[in-house]
């Protein structure tokens, strides 16, 4: 099978043949349709990821068709369309991944390549709404998304006589995006912040009620005049409920300032570095909760797709490459300019 394998850090991807491989008991072998490209394939190249062990086979998204079951699988899966969980072996305490945790890709191989193996309990019926290309966008960063939002954070649900106003920053990224099409699918209020004004103008398309452009001095004051306009009253007026965040770094603190009084800041990223310059008494005279989070249980998995299929939610795709395109992939990525997910197209 042709497959993108890494030797060892700081050294180029290769486009390759190696042998496919055999589903063994428990296991299914899926002939890979799509796979998707995440920071964490190039963190591994680049040796910014926590125990690294190569070589492997990157890639921890993907979906496709299941063609072999080994000993004691149901043989219905056999033909079956599926999308992968890549977060295995969360362990025993839904509050924390225990210490056999790991994720697809590395150190196990992973899903760029035409041909994967995984035990038969991470996979999933693919929403039938979605192609391959847009159901292996979901696996890793629709999870993070989803346990930070609705876990974490905990948004209301739907149906609620004042929906939950909500904050997204860095709008653009896959994670960011699904926070935005999640919070908007559950009925809440969504305003969002991104370096470029056309991603802004894009994301209003997507739902989001409102943006602005955080490489203004002042764009807390100015989402906050934005936000405060209109029927509400009272102290929460203009103020954020749910906050998004994946930046963390010095704009951590405005964050703080926009929030309401109760509010809940979850952050599954630190792209901008060190939270500083966070006032204490604001957080404790605001009774604010801060999380962290990342990626999530298989029970959450399993919610999150059932929510992706009952809203019919369709991942934003920036863009779809070939398997042997692989690198130019990743040095988009490296980039940061995409708007949605960077996709490889794999098998017809």
């Amino acid at each position: 099978m042709k497959a993108i394998y890494l030797p060892g850090i700081h050294q180029p991807i290769q486009y390759v043949d190696m042998p496919t491989p055999t589903a063994g008991p428990g296991q299914v072998l899926i002939q890979l349709k799509a796979a998707a490209l995440n920071h964490r394939d190039v963190f591994i190249q680049e040796g910014l990821y926590p125990a690294i062990k190569l070589p492997a086979i990157l890639g921890s998204d993907g979906a496709g068709v299941v063609v072999e079951v080994g000993e004691g699988v149901d043989r219905v899966w056999r033909g079956q369309a599926v999308i992968i969980n890549c977060g295995h072996n969360w362990g025993p305490n839904p509050k924390f991944y225990g210490p056999d945790f790991r994720i697809l890709g590395m150190p196990d191989n992973g899903t760029f390549a035409e041909y994967v193996v995984v035990d038969a309990k991470y996979i999933h019926h693919k929403p039938a709404h979605l192609s391959f290309e847009q159901a292996a966008a979901l696996p890793l960063v629709g999870l993070t998304t989803w346990r930070t939002l609705m876990t974490r954070a905990g948004l209301h649900a739907t149906g609620s006589n004042t929906p939950e106003k909500v904050l997204v920053t860095g709008i653009g990224g896959g994670a960011a995006l699904f926070a935005l099409q999640f919070a908007v699918a559950a009925g809440a209020e969504v305003w969002v912040t991104s370096g470029s004004d056309e991603k802004l103008e894009r994301a209003k398309k997507l739902g989001a009620k409102g943006g602005v452009n955080y490489r203004e001095a002042n764009w807390a004051k100015t989402l906050m005049a934005q936000t405060g306009e209109g029927p509400q009253s009272g102290i929460n007026r203009g103020y954020f409920d749910v906050i998004i965040d994946s930046s963390g770094g010095p704009g951590f603190a405005r964050l703080v300032d926009v929030a309401a009084p109760g509010g809940r800041i979850a952050f599954y990223g630190g792209t901008t570095g060190n939270i500083m310059d966070v006032v204490p008494a604001k957080v404790f005279f605001k009774q604010l909760s801060i999380f962290g989070s990342t990626m999530g249980t298989e029970h959450e998995f399993a919610d999150m797709i059932s929510f992706v299929a009952e809203k019919q939610l369709v991942p934003v795709i920036d863009n779809v490459f070939s398997l042997a395109d692989t690198e130019q992939a990743m040095r988009k990525m490296t980039e940061g300019k995409q708007f949605g997910k960077l996709v490889l197209k794999i098998t017809e």
